[in-house]
């Protein structure tokens, strides 16, 4: 995966890489750090650090601003991953996360997705699609926008 800014691209590794990180140490791009600043200012990352911790899960950073909450206990049927903010929170563990990088980057596009819509905003409007698409589909994904544009 490559990020694009000002015509320049980089390369994105999920992998791991040298520094422990799961993306990289030298994947932060300006936009990922604008998206960072922005999701803490629209008070979504703090939420989604109060659900971590309501949830009882442990904090992971994988590069690019963002934090996984692993052995989160709200599990919703169905569903691997929420984001909230710049946090991604998980019933399941780090080693699962890390064999499914798709899944990574699905939930990356997420957290710039609560920055476009300064937070707050994100959550009614993502609600509001995915029971469009449930009544649509019976599935709460499959005509939902914000899926769609985060690469379901």
């Amino acid at each position: 995966m490559a990020d694009r800014l000002g015509g320049r691209a980089r390369r994105v590794s999920i992998h791991g890489a040298a520094d422990g990180s799961w993306v990289g140490r030298g994947t932060h791009t300006r936009w990922t750090r604008v998206r960072t600043v922005v999701n803490w200012a629209n008070l979504s990352t703090p939420v989604g650090l109060l659900a971590a911790r309501a949830g009882g899960a442990s904090l992971h950073p994988i590069g690019r601003g963002v934090l996984v909450a692993t052995g989160w206990r709200w599990r919703r049927a169905g569903v691997d991953a929420t984001t909230v903010g710049s946090v991604v929170l998980t019933p399941r563990d780090v080693a699962w996360l890390r064999a499914r990088p798709a899944l990574v980057r699905h939930e990356d596009r997420h957290v710039t997705q609560y920055a476009w819509l300064l937070g707050p905003v994100f959550l009614p409007l993502y609600l509001l699609a995915a029971a469009v698409s449930w009544v649509a589909t019976r599935d709460t994904a499959s005509w939902n926008p914000f899926e769609r544009m985060a690469g379901l």
